[in-house]
């Protein structure tokens, strides 16, 4: 007998052997753990990236918003701005519009005061010079009469 038949007879015992042990169901059942640890990692991965995708999309979605927070937040604070600026600039010309009305008003107050003023100088010194040119011509008892009703004229003139 040859060397090959020997060699098959071997093969066949060895192969006997490895099925009375039942090492092709330890490699299956090694094989189908490997698989399935291998699916359910897959299925993790999957799951993680979902997950994954999910958070992007929520914080996606938070930012949208915050943008459109911060955007609604310079807008009010741009209106309120405004508002301000318009306030202060009416209040600035109310306040000019008062005081130029308070200096027109001291400064007609102030001729009209210098008006009275020069008058009753000017009614002063008619006085005195109508009682000096009357002392000079008329005596003490006519001068004192004469004085009286100059000053009544003079009265009823001004009001």
């Amino acid at each position: 007998m040859d060397a090959t038949f020997w060699a098959f007879v071997a093969l066949i015992i060895f192969l006997g052997v490895l099925a009375y042990f039942k090492v092709p169901g330890m490699i299956n059942g090694a094989l189908d753990g490997r698989a399935e640890r291998i699916r359910n990692e897959l299925d993790e991965a999957r799951k993680l990236r979902e997950d994954a995708q999910q958070l992007l999309a929520e914080y996606q979605r938070k930012r949208q918003e915050a943008e459109q927070e911060a955007q609604d937040i310079v807008s009010a604070a741009k209106h309120e701005a405004e508002l301000l600026v318009k306030e202060a600039k009416q209040k600035t010309e109310e306040y000019v519009a008062r005081r130029t009305a308070l200096a027109e008003q001291k400064i007609v107050q102030a001729e009209q005061d210098a008006v009275n003023e020069v008058r009753a100088s000017a009614v002063d010194l008619a006085v005195e010079a109508a009682r000096s040119v009357l002392a000079d011509k008329v005596d003490a008892k006519t001068g004192g009469e004469l004085f009286k009703a100059s000053i009544q004229d003079v009265k009823t003139k001004l009001n």
